[in-house]
Protein backbone atom coordinates (compact mmCIF):
# COMPACT_ATOMS: atom_id res chain seq x y z
CA UNK A 1 0.00 0.00 0.00
CA UNK A 2 1.26 3.13 -1.26
CA UNK A 3 2.30 5.90 1.79
CA UNK A 4 1.29 9.22 0.92
CA UNK A 5 3.31 12.45 1.95
CA UNK A 6 0.91 13.53 4.72
CA UNK A 7 1.32 9.38 5.92
CA UNK A 8 4.87 9.43 6.45
CA UNK A 9 5.15 12.92 7.91
CA UNK A 10 2.84 11.90 10.74
CA UNK A 11 4.86 8.43 11.04
CA UNK A 12 7.80 10.74 11.30
CA UNK A 13 6.28 12.89 14.16
CA UNK A 14 5.35 9.96 16.01
CA UNK A 15 8.89 8.54 15.92
CA UNK A 16 10.01 12.32 16.63
CA UNK A 17 8.13 11.99 19.77
CA UNK A 18 9.42 8.35 20.68
CA UNK A 19 12.97 9.52 20.13
CA UNK A 20 12.62 12.62 22.35
CA UNK A 21 11.37 10.64 25.22
CA UNK A 22 13.94 7.91 24.59
CA UNK A 23 16.62 10.68 24.90
CA UNK A 24 15.29 12.00 28.20
CA UNK A 25 15.00 8.59 29.49
CA UNK A 26 18.86 7.48 28.27
CA UNK A 27 20.08 10.51 30.05
CA UNK A 28 17.76 9.66 33.68
CA UNK A 29 20.30 9.48 36.42
CA UNK A 30 20.39 9.84 40.20
CA UNK A 31 23.33 11.94 39.27
CA UNK A 32 21.88 15.23 39.07
CA UNK A 33 24.77 17.28 38.14
CA UNK A 34 25.35 14.47 35.38
CA UNK A 35 21.85 14.93 34.24
CA UNK A 36 22.17 18.64 34.19
CA UNK A 37 24.80 18.67 32.48
CA UNK A 38 24.30 16.12 29.44
CA UNK A 39 20.99 17.59 28.86
CA UNK A 40 22.15 21.14 28.44
CA UNK A 41 23.08 20.95 24.82
CA UNK A 42 20.33 17.98 24.11
CA UNK A 43 17.87 19.92 25.15
CA UNK A 44 18.73 23.57 23.44
CA UNK A 45 16.80 23.62 20.59
CA UNK A 46 19.04 21.60 17.98
CA UNK A 47 17.93 20.78 14.48
CA UNK A 48 17.88 17.02 14.95
CA UNK A 49 18.93 16.45 11.51
CA UNK A 50 20.80 13.28 11.93
CA UNK A 51 17.78 11.60 13.17
CA UNK A 52 15.48 12.79 11.31
CA UNK A 53 17.70 11.02 8.15
CA UNK A 54 17.43 7.96 9.97
CA UNK A 55 13.81 8.01 9.90
CA UNK A 56 13.20 9.00 6.22
CA UNK A 57 15.81 6.69 5.44
CA UNK A 58 14.06 4.10 7.13
CA UNK A 59 10.78 4.90 5.74
CA UNK A 60 11.78 3.64 1.98
CA UNK A 61 10.80 0.32 3.80
CA UNK A 62 7.47 1.33 4.93
CA UNK A 63 5.96 0.20 1.79
CA UNK A 64 7.23 -3.08 1.71
CA UNK A 65 6.27 -3.87 5.75
CA UNK A 66 10.03 -4.59 6.63
CA UNK A 67 10.68 -1.43 9.20
CA UNK A 68 11.63 -2.13 13.09
CA UNK A 69 10.74 0.90 14.30
CA UNK A 70 11.93 0.10 18.04
CA UNK A 71 15.68 -0.23 16.48
CA UNK A 72 14.74 2.82 14.23
CA UNK A 73 14.37 4.68 17.24
CA UNK A 74 17.05 3.13 18.90
CA UNK A 75 19.53 4.08 15.94
CA UNK A 76 18.59 8.02 15.87
CA UNK A 77 19.06 8.46 19.64
CA UNK A 78 22.67 6.53 19.24
CA UNK A 79 23.05 9.09 16.25
CA UNK A 80 22.07 12.24 18.21
CA UNK A 81 23.88 11.44 21.32
CA UNK A 82 26.97 10.63 19.24
CA UNK A 83 26.55 14.35 17.31
CA UNK A 84 26.12 15.64 20.59
CA UNK A 85 28.77 14.60 22.21
CA UNK A 86 30.76 15.81 19.35
CA UNK A 87 29.80 18.84 20.38
CA UNK A 88 31.17 19.12 23.51
CA UNK A 89 34.48 17.68 22.89
CA UNK A 90 34.79 20.20 19.57
CA UNK A 91 33.74 23.39 21.41
CA UNK A 92 36.66 22.64 23.98
CA UNK A 93 39.17 22.23 21.31
CA UNK A 94 37.97 25.35 19.68
CA UNK A 95 37.35 27.36 22.57
CA UNK A 96 33.68 28.37 21.20
CA UNK A 97 32.01 30.67 23.62
CA UNK A 98 28.35 30.26 22.32
CA UNK A 99 26.51 26.85 20.94
CA UNK A 100 23.07 26.58 19.82
CA UNK A 101 22.07 30.48 21.03
CA UNK A 102 23.66 29.93 24.54
CA UNK A 103 26.76 29.18 26.01
CA UNK A 104 28.88 26.71 25.38
CA UNK A 105 29.32 23.96 28.15
CA UNK A 106 32.63 23.99 28.31
CA UNK A 107 32.11 28.27 29.27
CA UNK A 108 29.18 27.54 31.81
CA UNK A 109 31.06 24.75 33.99
CA UNK A 110 34.93 23.57 32.48
CA UNK A 111 36.80 21.90 30.21
CA UNK A 112 36.74 18.92 32.43
CA UNK A 113 33.09 18.81 33.10
CA UNK A 114 32.49 19.05 28.96
CA UNK A 115 35.03 16.71 28.10
CA UNK A 116 33.83 14.10 30.92
CA UNK A 117 30.19 14.92 29.75
CA UNK A 118 30.85 14.29 26.02
CA UNK A 119 32.56 10.78 26.93
CA UNK A 120 29.43 9.66 29.26
CA UNK A 121 26.85 10.45 25.64
CA UNK A 122 29.35 8.48 24.09
CA UNK A 123 29.13 5.54 26.39
CA UNK A 124 25.23 5.84 26.69
CA UNK A 125 25.09 5.57 23.15
CA UNK A 126 27.20 2.42 23.04
CA UNK A 127 24.81 0.85 25.32
CA UNK A 128 21.83 1.68 23.24
CA UNK A 129 24.28 0.48 20.18
CA UNK A 130 24.71 -2.98 22.04
CA UNK A 131 20.73 -3.80 21.39
CA UNK A 132 21.40 -2.83 18.01
CA UNK A 133 23.98 -6.15 17.31
CA UNK A 134 27.49 -6.60 16.05
CA UNK A 135 27.35 -4.66 12.86
CA UNK A 136 25.78 -1.71 13.90
CA UNK A 137 28.35 -1.86 16.81
CA UNK A 138 30.83 -2.40 14.75
CA UNK A 139 30.01 0.60 12.30
CA UNK A 140 29.46 2.85 14.96
CA UNK A 141 32.91 2.02 15.99
CA UNK A 142 34.31 2.84 13.00
CA UNK A 143 32.46 6.78 12.78
CA UNK A 144 33.53 7.66 15.77
CA UNK A 145 36.98 6.71 14.94
CA UNK A 146 36.41 8.67 11.26
CA UNK A 147 35.41 11.26 13.92
CA UNK A 148 38.19 11.38 15.81
CA UNK A 149 40.37 11.28 13.31
CA UNK A 150 38.69 14.41 11.66
CA UNK A 151 38.70 16.89 14.66
CA UNK A 152 42.73 15.61 14.93
CA UNK A 153 43.58 16.15 11.15
CA UNK A 154 41.69 19.40 11.86
CA UNK A 155 44.08 20.04 15.13
CA UNK A 156 47.46 19.60 13.66
CA UNK A 157 46.21 21.05 10.25
CA UNK A 158 47.59 19.83 6.41
CA UNK A 159 51.28 18.05 5.94
CA UNK A 160 53.67 19.26 4.28
CA UNK A 161 52.59 19.46 0.59
CA UNK A 162 49.06 18.96 1.20
CA UNK A 163 47.01 20.97 -0.54
CA UNK A 164 44.52 22.82 2.32
CA UNK A 165 41.19 22.82 0.20
CA UNK A 166 41.85 18.79 0.07
CA UNK A 167 42.63 18.84 3.41
CA UNK A 168 39.65 20.69 4.32
CA UNK A 169 37.36 18.35 2.38
CA UNK A 170 38.95 15.46 4.38
CA UNK A 171 38.63 17.18 7.85
CA UNK A 172 34.68 17.69 6.87
CA UNK A 173 34.56 14.09 5.50
CA UNK A 174 35.80 12.74 9.33
CA UNK A 175 33.47 15.47 11.52
CA UNK A 176 30.50 15.62 9.22
CA UNK A 177 30.15 13.37 6.67
CA UNK A 178 30.97 9.63 8.75
CA UNK A 179 27.93 10.48 11.22
CA UNK A 180 24.97 11.63 7.98
CA UNK A 181 26.70 8.55 6.25
CA UNK A 182 25.59 6.54 9.38
CA UNK A 183 22.33 7.68 10.11
CA UNK A 184 21.32 7.21 6.77
CA UNK A 185 23.13 3.88 6.64
CA UNK A 186 21.14 2.59 9.83
CA UNK A 187 17.81 3.97 8.68
CA UNK A 188 19.01 1.48 5.58
CA UNK A 189 19.23 -1.08 7.55
CA UNK A 190 16.77 -0.95 10.12
CA UNK A 191 14.16 -0.20 7.44
CA UNK A 192 14.97 -3.46 5.77
CA UNK A 193 15.89 -2.61 2.79
CA UNK A 194 18.61 -5.03 0.56
CA UNK A 195 22.32 -4.71 0.99
CA UNK A 196 22.72 -3.05 -2.30
CA UNK A 197 20.24 0.00 -0.96
CA UNK A 198 21.82 0.38 1.73
CA UNK A 199 24.95 1.20 0.12
CA UNK A 200 23.47 3.49 -2.08
CA UNK A 201 21.83 5.08 1.40
CA UNK A 202 25.55 5.18 2.72
CA UNK A 203 26.58 7.19 -0.12
CA UNK A 204 23.98 9.56 -0.15
CA UNK A 205 24.82 10.48 3.20
CA UNK A 206 28.35 10.51 2.83
CA UNK A 207 28.18 13.41 0.05
CA UNK A 208 24.92 14.81 1.69
CA UNK A 209 27.01 15.24 5.11
CA UNK A 210 29.41 17.18 2.49
CA UNK A 211 26.79 19.48 1.53
CA UNK A 212 25.57 19.96 4.40
CA UNK A 213 28.66 21.40 6.61
CA UNK A 214 29.37 23.52 3.39
CA UNK A 215 26.50 24.99 3.58
CA UNK A 216 26.62 25.26 7.40
CA UNK A 217 29.26 27.09 7.36
CA UNK A 218 28.47 29.43 3.95
CA UNK A 219 25.77 30.05 6.38
CA UNK A 220 27.73 31.45 9.15
CA UNK A 221 28.94 34.15 6.67
CA UNK A 222 26.21 35.01 4.72
CA UNK A 223 23.19 35.12 7.40
CA UNK A 224 22.72 37.36 10.30
CA UNK A 225 20.62 33.96 12.04
CA UNK A 226 23.22 31.65 13.86
CA UNK A 227 23.48 29.64 16.47
CA UNK A 228 26.64 30.58 17.27
CA UNK A 229 26.58 33.71 15.82
CA UNK A 230 27.64 35.27 12.42
CA UNK A 231 30.98 35.72 11.82
CA UNK A 232 31.78 33.05 13.80
CA UNK A 233 34.02 30.84 12.04
CA UNK A 234 36.20 34.90 11.32
CA UNK A 235 36.20 35.61 14.96
CA UNK A 236 37.84 32.30 15.83
CA UNK A 237 39.86 31.82 12.95
CA UNK A 238 38.25 28.65 11.44
CA UNK A 239 39.30 27.74 8.00
CA UNK A 240 36.52 27.38 5.79
CA UNK A 241 36.21 26.35 2.26
CA UNK A 242 35.30 30.46 1.69
CA UNK A 243 38.04 31.47 3.34
CA UNK A 244 40.28 29.17 1.76
CA UNK A 245 39.22 29.67 -1.47
CA UNK A 246 40.04 33.62 -1.27
CA UNK A 247 43.74 32.60 0.30
CA UNK A 248 44.45 30.70 -3.15
CA UNK A 249 43.10 33.51 -5.30
CA UNK A 250 45.87 35.96 -4.70
CA UNK A 251 43.88 39.47 -6.27
CA UNK A 252 45.67 42.62 -5.16
CA UNK A 253 42.23 43.95 -4.45
CA UNK A 254 42.24 41.46 -1.33
CA UNK A 255 45.05 42.45 0.23
CA UNK A 256 42.61 44.14 3.48
CA UNK A 257 41.42 40.79 3.16
CA UNK A 258 44.09 38.76 3.41
CA UNK A 259 45.52 41.28 6.53
CA UNK A 260 42.07 40.61 8.42
CA UNK A 261 42.23 36.23 7.45
CA UNK A 262 45.76 36.02 8.42
CA UNK A 263 44.50 35.04 12.26
CA UNK A 264 40.84 35.14 14.51
CA UNK A 265 39.23 38.72 13.23
CA UNK A 266 38.94 40.93 15.99
CA UNK A 267 35.17 42.08 17.30
CA UNK A 268 35.73 45.42 16.09
CA UNK A 269 36.91 44.27 12.28
CA UNK A 270 34.32 41.99 12.80
CA UNK A 271 31.72 43.98 10.46
CA UNK A 272 34.41 44.96 7.56
CA UNK A 273 35.26 41.45 6.90
CA UNK A 274 32.04 39.81 6.95
CA UNK A 275 31.28 42.46 4.23
CA UNK A 276 34.62 41.65 2.50
CA UNK A 277 34.25 38.14 2.37
CA UNK A 278 30.47 38.49 0.97
CA UNK A 279 31.46 40.44 -1.64
CA UNK A 280 34.13 38.43 -3.24
CA UNK A 281 33.76 35.73 -5.65
CA UNK A 282 34.92 32.88 -3.69
CA UNK A 283 31.06 33.13 -2.05
CA UNK A 284 29.69 31.35 -5.29
CA UNK A 285 32.26 29.35 -5.78
CA UNK A 286 31.51 27.68 -2.34
CA UNK A 287 28.06 27.51 -3.26
CA UNK A 288 28.68 25.91 -6.57
CA UNK A 289 30.63 23.28 -4.56
CA UNK A 290 27.59 22.66 -2.25
CA UNK A 291 25.33 22.17 -5.16
CA UNK A 292 27.42 19.59 -6.66
CA UNK A 293 28.24 17.55 -3.31
CA UNK A 294 24.35 17.58 -3.06
CA UNK A 295 23.59 16.23 -6.92
CA UNK A 296 26.31 13.72 -5.80
CA UNK A 297 23.97 12.71 -2.73
CA UNK A 298 20.71 12.71 -4.91
CA UNK A 299 22.63 10.38 -7.69
CA UNK A 300 22.72 7.57 -5.44
CA UNK A 301 19.16 7.26 -4.74
CA UNK A 302 18.42 6.02 -8.79
CA UNK A 303 16.94 2.93 -8.64
CA UNK A 304 14.76 3.45 -5.55
CA UNK A 305 11.03 3.29 -6.35
CA UNK A 306 9.10 6.47 -6.30
CA UNK A 307 7.90 6.90 -2.81
CA UNK A 308 7.21 9.62 0.05
CA UNK A 309 10.52 8.82 1.79
CA UNK A 310 12.40 8.93 -1.70
CA UNK A 311 10.60 12.32 -2.12
CA UNK A 312 11.96 13.73 1.23
CA UNK A 313 15.52 12.21 0.79
CA UNK A 314 15.47 14.63 -2.70
CA UNK A 315 14.26 17.64 -0.45
CA UNK A 316 16.79 17.14 2.44
CA UNK A 317 19.17 17.75 -0.72
CA UNK A 318 17.32 20.72 -2.01
CA UNK A 319 17.56 22.32 1.45
CA UNK A 320 20.75 21.75 1.62
CA UNK A 321 21.35 24.23 -1.17
CA UNK A 322 19.01 26.19 -0.25
CA UNK A 323 20.78 26.89 3.42
CA UNK A 324 23.59 28.36 1.37
CA UNK A 325 21.62 30.69 -0.45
Amino acid sequence: MAVSDDQLSEWIEGLTTRVEARLRQTLATPHQFVEEASRYLVEAGGKMFRPALVMAAGGLGLEAGGVDEDSLVSAAVAVELTHVASLYHDDVIDEAELRRGGLSAHQKWSNSVAIMIGDYLLAEASVLGASLGVDFVRYQGHTISRLVQGEIAEMVGPEAGVDRISHHLEVIRGKTAALINAAARYGGWFGGLEPDQVEALTEYGENLGMAFQLADDLLDIVSEESGKGPGTDLREGVPTLTTLLIQTHHRDEDARLLELLAGPVPDEDLPEALALVRAHPAVEEARAEVRQWSETARSHLVGFPDSASLRLLHQVCDQAVLRSS
